[in-house]
């Protein structure tokens, strides 16, 4: 699994959605691509919106989004991420 921390900004119609069973279709429909939602939070500032997913690669990662986009109306940024210990361990072989 890889993680992706995804930041997403509403659009006006998408936050005529929000609601408790939108967020239940989301959880959902990452399991669709083999993921599962890690954390998720409200912001303040330039992005409205993150999650923090485990998904098998990038290639589930783009269909998320996309699915996620036509499901809520959010447009995310979708970014890969390792753990700092992972980091550390790729640049000790650079």
């Amino acid at each position: 699994m890889s993680t992706y921390c995804m930041l997403g900004n509403y659009t006006a119609e998408a936050v005529k959605g929000i609601s408790p069973e939108r967020t239940g279709k989301a959880d959902d429909l990452i399991k669709k691509f083999g993921g599962k939602v890690v954390s998720g939070y409200a912001l303040l500032g330039s992005y409205d919106l993150v999650l923090v997913v485990d998904l098998p690669g990038n290639d589930q990662a783009v269909q998320f989004s996309l699915a996620m986009n036509k499901l809520t109306g959010i447009s995310f940024e979708t970014l890969p991420a390792v753990t700092l210990a992972e980091f550390d361990r790729l640049s000790a072989a650079t």
